[in-house]
């Protein structure tokens, strides 16, 4: 699990399943677009990020350690139980999940790697194996984030307070350990 993962998991905990479920969702679009991006312009978009993943691991680092303090800030009001949130809130954690999930290019080298492992591009694949593809891996995401949200809200009555609040700054102090190590790469690499 990584710290969009991790993020659904205290999402779960502490706002309800549902506002977590969307933020899976969105993380499950970001994925979508790399895929997209990865089929139809694998060349030009390994440049880019090539050439520009230094200031991405730099900003996208920031942004983690920025989100990761927060958790550590945050103070859970109470036990999570069942939650009720507003349909207009599930936009805001579609676009979080979404914008966590894309500010990390390293999962561009992962679906590259998945590509070419499953064999996805190939000279003799029509339209529509793309797009079978496509709508496969983006379901296979939707679903992966339900069930992640189904079994952490079933553990859910088994949580206090001071768990939850456990919870953020353990997985806030993990999602900053993991973005200091994301800045120390790049600037290492940035003083070689």
């Amino acid at each position: 699990m990584g710290p969009i993962g991790m993020l659904v998991i205290q999402r779960t905990l502490s706002k309800g399943r549902w506002p977590a479920f969307f933020t899976g969702i969105g993380a499950a679009f970001s994925d979508l677009v790399y895929c997209l991006l990865t089929g139809f312009c694998l060349s030009f978009i390994t440049g880019f990020i090539e050439a520009h993943r230094l200031v991405i691991q730099i900003v996208g680092s920031a942004v983690l350690a920025a989100f990761g303090l927060y958790l550590i800030r945050k103070k859970p009001k109470a036990a999570p139980r069942d939650f009720v949130s507003a349909p207009s809130d599930y936009w805001s954690d579609t676009v979080t999940g979404f914008l966590l999930t894309f500010s990390n290019p390293l999962i561009l080298f992962f679906i590259i790697g998945l590509f070419a492992r499953f064999t996805l591009i190939m000279p003799e694949f029509a339209v529509y194996h793309y797009f079978i593809a496509f709508v496969s891996i983006l379901v296979g995401a939707i679903a992966w984030w339900y069930f992640v949200t189904l079994l952490v809200s079933r553990l859910q009555k088994r949580m206090t307070v001071r768990t939850l609040r456990f919870i953020n700054r353990t997985i806030g102090l993990l999602l900053i350990i993991m973005a200091a190590g994301g800045i120390a790469v790049a600037i290492s690499e940035l003083l070689i």
